[in-house]
């Protein structure tokens, strides 16, 4: 180290946040380290060019006259609001942002030499309170919004600053840093002035600045077209990578009736075909996104968006699904006494008329359309239909609003309304929606069990569902219609429409492609405004919000993209309440919670429709199977904590649900004994004997079966007690000890098999078959892994859980039986010699730690 050379030693400074400890260890380090101009660049080379002169001014005890003017002739910038601030520090004239002590460590003569060379680099430097450049810079942006004739600071004042002054702020920790982008948005002539000052416009403030050019103003009514669009192609001409995109197009579409100025410069944009995309397209994705969100039973949007209608009319069939729901929606039609007319003088000025069978069964398969006769009163008198025809709708719309999970309210109106449909939907559910082992992907396919879900049953009201099967780059764009015409359901990041799809729908879910190239570099679709998005950029706390991406999931109107309404009913609970517990819709809906983990529905199905009735008893509860065990071992997911809830509460044990359903006793495993001996009323058993300190389990039974000692008859015992006296009593209490002995006696001789046990020992099958296929894997793993290092092999989580949850099933089968036999009852052994696994196993005997002694 001693015999490094000056260029070196300069070099490993430059890497140390503070050099002083290393001079200290050496003598030519601290010869090195007094060298000016090793000082001035290790600031240089350090925090850059344009922060250098901040930070060297904060060291004032290494700060000197040459090391000052190497630092302004090596290129360090220098500003007169970095002077001006650095005065009124010193002499504590005034409060900026700097809270420490910064350029008070300077001495007197070194400041002034900094004041002299600083103030020689401008004409003028002002002193006074609230004249220096960052108050007007402030100002400048606070009065943005008022009209020109009331600003107090003009277009030249600040021109000058950035201009001939060199304004920019100093710091990153200077709060008017992430103030430029808002000048820039608001005279985007300053951005050569601040791009000559150091400034670097970033790709990610693009939208940010656009929001701010088309933003309302509150207190200027006037007309903003012209300045807009002024300010808009100044930008563009001045960066060409600052361009609108079809984010900021789509929040202005939606302030189309609020903020006329914007949306009349949009639309002239378009005309003069300065955007780099169609605005058409934009609208026609932007109405389809409401096409299942609660937003659209609101009235500002049901206008905006018929105002978006009129001016871009468009053929897609979504978007006449949307406009068809605008006019259903909108002023309470559906629940007007002469609903026909009225709908019918709503659906006329939209040009909708005549509509179509699929037009009417896409409205009552609506989330957000409840009522249904409006709708066929309108379809019988408008579109002469008949009753047969009628009929078949309200059939196909039945039998596809089970898919949809918050339509419940508008089955019970049909099924109330229409009875017959009761069996129609019993008869399509279980023909269409029955899952078996057999439709299940292969447990070998991991990711595709991961991603299975059930038909019906969908957790919709769960955001985390939400937001992992739609990703927010992919689910906030609209989907492409498919190849047949009809129209792809659309997709959010919260709106859970593409759950409630069919299947032939669902396959057309996708990103939508822009005509001018990647909507990823063009911005994607939202339902949020512009003043929404402009207002969550103001709120929020830091900078680094500004400079991310924005997508409408993160957009403060949450509740406005929702996929249901307010007030609702969800399908599987109506199921509950309308059909026996012992049903098999009851039992195919029950099937599908189970698998999509419907914590809401399970509890449902386990609880009694009276309130009165107990919990525990499982009566009128949906009956859990083993089969819904297998399907979930299948799927590799974990048993929801209410299968297990009900088997402590004593759930009769049935494979599937065809046990119970085809009202023959569940399927139960033959007897040992299978020969019962019926007792005749003559005879009586004898007690036999035991000891005072006798229980249950110290009642000695003969192991000789054959051999038994003639009873004896009742009449034959001879009995000592003396008439009317205490004896009697004591006899009495006798006999019930006897009976109760006897009791317990039998019950052991019996050994039935409860539920729980039940359970217990075919549960305990179905996990060493997960064992079994979790050590085959493991092996085919290792295998194939390198041979230095061993592969940690991860269990499914059903295997997890039936581990924990086997265990306290048997834990409390335990329990029960010592409450039946004794504290002594011995232990069960569920496992069978194919196991394999003897780590799950409860043993009842430990290893004699005693040390023998041999003699």
């Amino acid at each position: 180290m001693q015999h490094l050379c000056d260029e070196v030693i300069e070099l490993i400074f430059y890497e140390l946040d503070d050099p002083t400890a290393l001079t200290l260890t050496s003598k030519h380090f601290h010869n090195v380290s007094q060298d000016p101009y090793v000082r001035a660049h290790y600031f240089l080379n350090r925090y850059g060019r344009m922060d250098a002169m901040f930070w060297a001014l904060g060291r004032g005890k290494i700060m000197n006259d040459k090391v000052i003017d190497i630092l302004i002739s090596s290129g360090a910038y220098v500003s007169r609001y970095l002077v001006q601030v650095a005065i009124h520090h010193y002499f504590r004239s005034a409060n900026h942002f700097i809270k420490t002590a910064w350029v008070r460590n300077m001495s007197i003569p070194v400041f002034a030499h900094f004041m002299k060379v600083a103030c020689g680099l401008f004409d003028e430097v002002p002193l006074g309170k609230n004249e220096d450049d960052g108050y007007f810079f402030a100002v400048f942006l606070k009065e943005s919004r008022l009209p020109p004739d009331m600003k107090s600071t003009k277009w030249e004042t600040v021109r000058d600053i950035f201009g001939k002054y060199k304004f920019i702020p100093f710091s990153m920790k200077d709060p008017l840093m992430v103030q430029l982008p808002i000048a820039l948005a608001i005279e985007p002539r300053l951005l050569p002035y601040a791009e000559a000052n150091g400034f670097h416009m970033d790709t990610k403030y693009r939208d940010f600045v656009f929001r701010k050019m088309f933003e309302k103003m509150a207190l200027n009514n006037g007309e903003r077209s012209d300045d807009i669009l002024r300010n808009v192609r100044e930008l563009r001409r001045l960066d060409s990578r600052m361009f609108l995109s079809r984010t900021v197009a789509a929040e202005i579409c939606m302030e189309s009736k609020s903020n006329e100025s914007a949306y009349r410069a949009l639309k002239i944009l378009d005309r003069t075909k300065e955007l780099l995309f169609d605005l058409s397209t934009v609208v026609a994705e932007l109405i389809k996104l409401f096409v299942k969100t609660r937003s659209i039973t609101s009235a500002y949007t049901i206008n905006v968006l018929r105002h978006l209608y009129a001016d871009f009319p468009s053929t897609d069939p979504t978007v006449r699904i949307v406009m068809l729901l605008t006019a259903c929606l909108s002023d309470n039609v559906l629940a007007q006494p002469n609903s026909s007319n009225t709908l019918k003088s709503k659906l006329e000025p939209l040009g909708l008329l005549p509509l179509t069978r699929k037009d009417v069964v896409d409205i009552l398969t609506n989330p957000f359309v409840e009522k249904h006769s409006a709708v066929v009163d309108f379809a019988k008198d408008e579109m002469n239909l008949s009753s047969s025809d009628i009929k078949d709708i309200l059939q196909e719309v039945a039998v596809k609003c089970l898919k949809i999970g918050s339509k419940g309210k508008t089955l019970k109106k049909l099924v109330d309304c229409h009875p017959y449909l009761h069996a129609v939907l019993q008869e399509n559910a279980v023909q269409r929606y029955a899952i078996n082992l057999d439709d299940l992907p292969p447990h070998d396919d991991e990711e595709a069990c991961a991603a299975y879900e059930a038909l019906l049953c969908r957790d919709f009201n769960t955001s985390s569902k939400a937001t992992r099967n739609h990703s927010v780059t992919a689910g906030l764009h609209s989907a492409v219609p498919n190849v047949s015409g009809d129209p792809a359901e659309t997709g959010d990041t919260i709106a859970t429409d593409s759950r409630e799809m069919d299947e032939d729908e669902s396959r057309n879910e996708g990103p939508m492609e822009g005509e001018t190239g990647d909507t990823s570099e063009l911005g994607i679709i939202g339902q949020d405004t512009l003043s929404s998005m402009i207002r969550q950029d103001e709120m929020a706390p830091t900078r680094s919000r500004r400079r991310s991406l924005y997508f409408s999931y993160f957009g403060p109107d949450t509740t406005g993209k929702l996929g249901y309404p307010i007030d609702f009913i969800q399908v599987g609970r109506w199921v509950k309440e309308r059909y026996p517990v012992r049903s098999a819709m009851a039992a195919t809906f029950l099937t599908h919670a189970v698998i999509n983990n419907n914590t809401t529905l399970l509890h449902g199905f386990f609880t009694c429709n009276t309130p009165s009735t107990n919990y525990v008893s499982t009566s009128q509860h949906v009956p859990v199977t083993f089969k819904h065990f297998r399907l979930l071992a299948r799927l590799g997911k974990a048993p929801n904590w209410c299968l297990y809830h009900e088997i402590e509460n004593g759930a009769e044990f049935y494979f599937s649900e065809e046990d119970y359903l085809s009202k023959q006793p569940p399927a139960t495993e033959p007897k040992r004994c299978s020969k019962v001996k019926v007792k005749s009323k003559e005879t009586s058993p004898i007690i036999p004997r035991f000891s005072t300190q006798a229980g249950p389990s110290r009642v000695q039974v003969s192991p000789r079966a054959s051999k038994r000692r003639p009873r004896r008859s009742a009449t034959a015992v001879m009995s000592y007690v003396i008439p009317d006296s205490d004896d009697e009593a004591i006899v009495e209490d006798d006999d019930e000890n006897a009976v109760v002995v006897l009791m317990t006696m039998q019950a052991k001789k019996r050994k039935v098999e409860s539920n729980l046990q039940r359970w217990i020992k075919h549960l305990s099958v179905l996990l060493a078959e997960e064992q079994k296929k979790y050590k085959e894997k493991r092996k085919r793993l290792e295998k194939s892994a390198p041979s230095d290092g061993r592969r940690r092999v991860a269990k499914s989580e059903f295997h997890k859980s039936l581990m924990v949850n086997l265990r306290s099933l048997r834990k409390l089968d335990l329990d029960k039986r010592k409450q039946l036999y004794g504290p002594d009852a011995a232990e069960d052994d569920y496992f069978t010699e194919d196991d394999g696994d003897d780590e799950y196993r409860q043993r009842t005997t430990r290893a004699n730690k005693r040390r023998r002694v041999t003699t």
